[in-house]
């Protein structure tokens, strides 16, 4: 894929980011590994690098221009989301990319389907 395609995917994330809180794991991993044909490691490895820090920045100072944001829970997530973030990557490190690709389809459909019937 092109570099242009590669910021109209991140524009796509981050439009996704700014309205439900997704955009690494529901759209750039898929279309890193579908539409680039990256390996599932390499592709998120990638969409945590290229979130590490530009989807947070700008869409925080929105969300808390608006009173939006509960800085609070924000704080304590992030802290989990260091650990838990060490602990993913190192558990997918141990696992083969089709087992990878396999258990996060999985995933996905168990959120498609709970925020379907619910």
């Amino acid at each position: 894929m092109t570099y242009v395609l590669m910021g109209v995917l991140g524009t796509a994330a981050g439009v996704l980011a700014g309205l439900f809180g997704v955009g690494g794991g529901v759209v750039i991993v898929p279309a890193l590994v579908l539409l680039a044909k990256l390996d599932q490691h390499t592709a998120t490895g990638t969409s945590l690098g290229a979130l590490l820090l530009p989807v947070g920045i700008l869409g925080v100072l929105e969300y808390h221009r608006r009173g939006q944001l509960n800085i609070a829970y924000a704080a304590a997530i992030a802290v989990g989301v260091v650990v838990g973030a060490l602990l993913g990557a190192k558990l997918a490190g141990v696992m083969s990319a089709v087992l990878l690709r396999r258990v996060f389809g999985v995933f996905l459909l168990f959120v498609a389907g709970k925020l379907l019937l619910s």
